[in-house]
């Protein structure tokens, strides 16, 4: 379904269709460039997300190691591999379908889709499938993929209120990372790294102290 969306909406985008016209109003209707805007939006910037994502891949791959678990490096370097990809699928859409920007930014093209989204949704989605194993209780998993949600959500919100970007250029993004994180979550599901937690050794039990029996007296 997110494919269908993304080949839809760029089909859109491509032939200048009627729903730019939608998207259009939408945009005007939603852009109010702010400081809180700013901040929602800078979130999704190489200079956050890429080492948020970092942190997180060495922390898992450390304890991974120590567990001296199987291919403990084939997590983390699954998901620096997929944001590292980013750049490559999305800077030649942004060639090819040579959209402008809003009228909140200078006169230009490429704005289509978003990076800070792609970016963000990648970062941020492939941390959360990193963590996924390492939590034992299902609120706790909740808990990640809600603050993944928010985060992600929060600066496609910014993107579009401070006027960066059109709200099918975040669309858009949302489709494609939503295609890359499935075949990511698959891909580790299959290597038997993600889905549930870690099967820690458990600790030895306690050595009983011999019993001595008394002599009777």
């Amino acid at each position: 379904m997110p494919a269908l969306l993304f080949a839809l909406v760029t089909w859109q985008i491509v032939a200048d269709g009627p729903l730019l016209r939608v998207d259009e109003r939408v945009s005007r209707a939603l852009v109010h460039p702010d400081r809180a805007s700013e901040l929602l939006s800078d979130l999704g910037g190489a200079a956050v997300a890429v080492p948020v994502l970092a942190l997180v891949a060495g922390w898992v791959a450390r304890l991974g190691r120590a567990a001296r678990t199987r291919r403990w490096w084939l997590p983390p370097l699954s998901a620096a591999v997929l944001l590292a990809l980013v750049p490559a699928i999305v800077v030649p859409l942004k060639e090819w379908t040579a959209r402008h920007g809003t009228p909140a930014v200078p006169p230009g093209v490429g704005y289509y889709p978003s990076g800070h989204t792609a970016t963000a949704a990648i970062a941020y989605g492939s941390a959360t499938l990193l963590l996924l194993p390492l939590l034992r209780s299902a609120r706790s998993r909740r808990l990640l993929v809600a603050g993944c949600l928010a985060l992600v959500l929060g600066v496609s919100f910014g993107l579009v209120r401070h006027g960066y970007h059109w709200p099918l250029d975040v669309v858009a993004s949302w489709c494609l990372c939503a295609v890359l994180l499935f075949a990511l979550w698959r891909f580790l599901k299959r290597v038997g790294v993600t889905g549930r937690p870690p099967s820690w050794p458990d600790p030895p039990p306690p050595r009983a102290s011999p019993v001595r029996e008394v002599p009777d007296r």
